[in-house]
């Protein structure tokens, strides 16, 4: 029988009226035992606060900026005397399995599965009007023998899956991990970031060998070999695919190709051909991803018209490409064919590329693009696509029409649709939303108390590096640990040329939500790193709150931003002021420094700029 209590501050020494900087939950919100209730943070530490029970929060008694000390009361909870804690949920129920004793071969009868809270839990916030989802009747077992059993099961192998998986194995559950493809790695590695990564470098050293005219050293003009390329690529993902096949097999991870598709709560079929195979486990982690979103007015029956997939099988360099879609898979992939010699047409709706940075970021890229010779065109869609004899004819709409309208390929990349509607969760008794997408808590939790689920299928953003912290956190939670995924930011980057890279929040956000933030911008062109390299066109730019002084967040535009925007990342997730970054001794001469100095811009102690000081 369900009872309310209070939430209080432990013992947390001798502290007193210790700010509180961050609330975590809100009333409503589902609350597991030692899940972190608000952030307070002392002259010495940071610290959370967490609930000493599991239930559902009642009323939050606290908020942002209020002192507290030992016994304050943070919320009220209506606690269920019956809900156990992840560290006490038994491995072969419904809940986690014991870290004391994980090393287990086989999976024991699994016990019927009930049904968790049908609204999304707190820690992956669903889509506004998505929030209240019935959870499905589950499947009944289909009483058939097992072909494979394992304590755990990891449903597609992508960065976040295969990380899930050999974390569980690592813990000592025995494991067997399910892929579509003939090599583990999933989408990421076999037709997504590490292929497209290895044609962007190849038209990198193009651009930069022709650049380099400008200074005296002259190339000619590339020959291009595609099948050579295109070996150098495929070389490229089998190093990486092969390299997890050697892991998973030291840490006795089984893997089991095929499409899999849930037939009840502990019961998974693979078919690969006209081989079956049911799994039986234990505890599941689901992993299986997004695929590309195909418009229908395409005629996708041609080869001629191509997704993300598609482009990247490279099966030539057509003359004219028209890329539907300026986000950053298609900027991505204008950017390969356009230095591989096809002239780059792009339409986008929205009215700037790449819609979630900051106009100011993009707008170094679309003029690069523009003296490249590609052809932007925003607040424009296409209505319509013929195949011809001659091309994909094509009409548009919107306030800037292209004059071509007939293509030699066309690549559609208006974004990725979760999986999770295509994996008969409803069998297992998981709940999917309407858009595809599977409600979690902050341990990754489904409403089904065994299987989690991480990745694209949880919503935005869809990323790798997301998904990697997740799968770490959701086997970790499997295996008895009390492990939450409470990441504060995650970085995003547009592998382009120029690179953007951004990290927590925008100049556009703070607009819209009137916070009160302050902006440090240190201009490349006055980076020495960047003018030898005659890359000085972009910037990097950090936000921080005005009150607190804390980082909030960052953007960087230039070459390389991808790899300079962890320190940014960094500094919002260990609540680093904004001085704190601008005292840290950068090596010179490198792009790195521009994080320095952009504090310093920030701080007002610039000398690499002259700034007049405000009257």
């Amino acid at each position: 029988m369900a009872n309310t209590i209070e939430l209080k501050v432990p013992d947390i020494g001798d502290f007193h009226d210790v700010p509180v900087i961050e609330v975590m939950v809100k009333p409503g919100d589902h609350v597991d035992k030692d899940q972190g209730l608000v952030t307070l943070e002392s002259a010495k530490a940071t610290m959370e606060v967490p609930a000493s029970t599991a239930g559902v929060i009642k009323e939050v008694k606290v908020k942002v900026g209020d002192n507290v000390e030992q016994g304050a009361v943070i919320a009220t909870v209506e606690a269920e005397d019956s809900l156990p804690s992840p560290s006490e949920r038994e491995a072969g129920g419904e809940g986690s399995a014991p870290a004391k004793d994980p090393q287990s071969t086989s999976a024991a009868p699994p016990t019927p599965s009930k049904p968790g809270p049908s609204v999304a839990p707190s820690g992956h916030p669903l889509p506004k009007g998505e929030g209240k989802i019935a959870a499905p009747q589950a499947a009944s077992e289909t009483g058939r023998k097992a072909d494979v059993e394992c304590a755990m099961l990891v449903l597609g192998s992508g960065p976040g899956g295969y990380s899930a998986a050999f974390r569980a194995a690592d813990l000592g559950l025995d494991t067997v991990l399910v892929e579509r493809y003939g090599t583990l790695g999933g989408v990421c590695l076999n037709v997504g970031c590490i292929p497209s990564k290895a044609l962007l470098h190849a038209a990198e050293v193009i651009d930069a060998a022709e650049g380099m005219a400008a200074h005296g050293i002259s190339f000619g003009k590339p020959k291009i070999d595609l099948d050579a390329l295109r070996d150098f690529k495929d070389k490229t993902v089998g190093k990486l695919t092969g390299g997890l096949a050697s892991m998973a097999k030291q840490r006795k991870v089984r893997a089991v190709q095929g499409v899999g598709t849930f037939m009840s709560p502990h019961e998974l079929e693979v078919v690969n051909g006209n081989d079956r195979q049911l799994i039986r486990f234990r505890q599941a982690i689901i992993a299986a991803g997004s695929e590309a979103v195909h418009l229908g007015i395409f005629p996708w029956d041609d080869p001629r018209v191509m997704d993300s997939t598609g482009a990247l099988q490279l099966r030539d360099a057509p003359k004219n490409l028209l890329v539907v879609g300026g986000g950053i898979i298609g900027l991505e992939m204008a950017t390969v064919y356009r230095a591989l010699g096809s002239t780059v047409t792009v339409v986008e709706f929205m009215e700037q590329l790449i819609p979630a940075a900051d106009g100011d970021l993009i707008r170094p890229l679309a003029t690069r693009l523009k003296q490249q010779g590609v052809a932007i065109h925003l607040k424009t869609k296409v209505t319509a696509a013929k195949a011809q004899k001659n091309g994909i004819t094509c009409e548009f709409e919107g306030d800037s029409i292209p004059d071509k309208k007939t293509f030699d390929r066309v690549l559609v990349s208006v974004g990725r649709s979760a999986n999770a509607n295509k994996i008969g969760a409803d069998k297992a008794g998981v709940t999917v939303t309407g858009r595809g997408l599977i409600p979690v808590d902050t341990q990754m939790r489904t409403n089904v108390a065994h299987i989690f689920a991480i990745g694209d299928l949880v919503g935005q953003p869809m990323l790798a590096h997301k998904a990697v912290h997740e799968g770490h956190a959701a086997a970790e939670a499997a295996a008895g640990l009390k492990r939450h995924f409470d990441a504060r930011v995650v970085p995003s980057v547009a592998f382009t040329d120029p690179e953007i890279a951004w990290v927590g929040v925008t100049e556009r956000e703070a607009k819209a939500k009137n916070l009160d933030v302050g902006v440090g911008k240190f201009p490349w062109a006055a980076s020495g790193r960047a003018l030898g390299m005659d890359r000085a066109e972009g910037f990097t730019k950090l936000i921080y709150d005005k009150a607190t002084h804390r980082v909030v967040g960052g953007g960087i535009v230039g070459v390389h931003a991808g790899d300079l925007i962890s320190e940014v990342a960094l500094a919002v997730e260990m609540g680093a002021e904004i001085g704190d970054i601008a005292l840290t001794i950068h090596p010179h001469p490198t792009l790195g420094e521009s994080v320095g100095m952009a504090a310093e811009v920030a701080e007002g102690t610039i000398t690499d700029l002259y700034i007049p000081r405000r009257k």
